[in-house]
């Protein structure tokens, strides 16, 4: 099993670069709509991102999670305005850079994005988000698309939110729809509810191990459910939320600690080990890129597991 490590969003080894500056409409109304404001920020983020690709190519980091903020206000339902034009060359500089290096490269929108919410206006809002990423990623020429999703509420109760979901799904457009992975969470909907959910919609479950711990392992064995959970990715190689709990305490637990607990990490790799698949695993963890490399000095000073690169390595 080969495995690639990656991390969200912002580097903490590179000072003042983040791709995820924004405008809230508060302040946009305040500059009295003034959509220049908005190109500022879609410049500066784009030019940050840049250097973050950069960064994780010449590091080998493989495998890289952007931020929902890229396109501040791409979505919302007053504000109207067209970037690709005038930003062409920056999107296609970036997507070479990620296509030459083989990238894998994805999103996960914000806890605003519900698919099935009884509430129309966040409905209507969750297309718009769900358009504005799948455009983004258009964009930037990523191949196989994915923008990873909760199940959402259980209003009216689980099955019937489960049925809203399929309802929902199926009124987005093929091409978004075939983007779209779903993710266990952490309260509600555990691993035999996403996994049953993604046979029916015949899409991937990327399996959050965390959310696992806080959500069902004290009923639910895992281990039977991980060839099936792998499985369903039938283009890409499947991928893996990994991160631990900021303490082992009711309060904290669901709460990402700065870094990884390396011996509950190797405890996950020796149980999957054996399955016949490469897996990509996005570290979850504040401490971001810094937490990958950590991880990585004590998975090779712990462990015999052969290293191809940085943050690539066999088991």
């Amino acid at each position: 099993m080969i495995i690639r490590l990656g991390y969200v969003a912002i580097s903490k080894s590179l000072e003042n670069i983040t791709s995820s500056h924004t405008l809230n409409y508060t302040n946009f109304q305040k500059s009295n709509n003034n959509i220049n404001k908005i190109y500022e920020i879609i410049d500066k983020n784009l030019t940050d991102l840049e250097e973050i690709i950069k960064y994780n190519i010449k590091n080998n980091i493989h495998f890289y999670r952007l931020t929902s903020k890229l396109i501040p206000l791409d979505s919302h339902k007053d504000v109207h305005f067209e970037y690709i034009d005038q930003f062409r060359d920056k999107f296609l500089k970036i997507s070479t850079l990620i296509n030459n290096s083989n990238m894998r490269v994805d999103m996960h929108p914000d806890q605003f994005t519900v698919l099935n919410s009884v509430k129309k206006e966040v409905l209507e809002n969750t297309f718009r988000i769900l358009n504005s990423q799948y455009q983004i990623l258009e964009h930037l020429g990523i191949k196989n698309k994915v923008i990873i999703l909760h199940v959402g509420s259980n209003v009216l109760g689980k099955d019937n939110a489960i049925k809203r979901f399929i309802n929902n799904f199926k009124k987005l457009p093929v091409k978004i729809q075939e983007a779209i992975v779903i993710e266990n969470d952490d309260k509600i909907y555990n691993i035999k509810d996403v996994l049953d959910l993604c046979n029916i919609l015949n899409i991937p479950f990327v399996l959050d191990y965390h959310h696992h711990i806080c959500n069902g392992s004290k009923e639910i064995d895992i281990a039977p459910y991980y060839e099936k959970i792998f499985a369903t990715w039938k283009k890409i190689n499947p991928k893996i939320h990994f991160s631990s709990p900021k303490a082992n305490n009711k309060k904290d637990m669901r709460s990402h600690n700065d870094y990884i607990d390396v011996d509950k990490f190797i405890e996950f790799i020796e149980s999957i080990k054996k399955l016949p698949y490469n897996i990509d695993i996005m570290l979850e963890a504040k401490e971001k890129d810094e937490a990958l490399f950590r991880l990585v000095r004590n998975l090779k000073y712990k462990t015999n597991y052969q290293f191809i690169d940085d943050t690539t390595f066999i088991v």
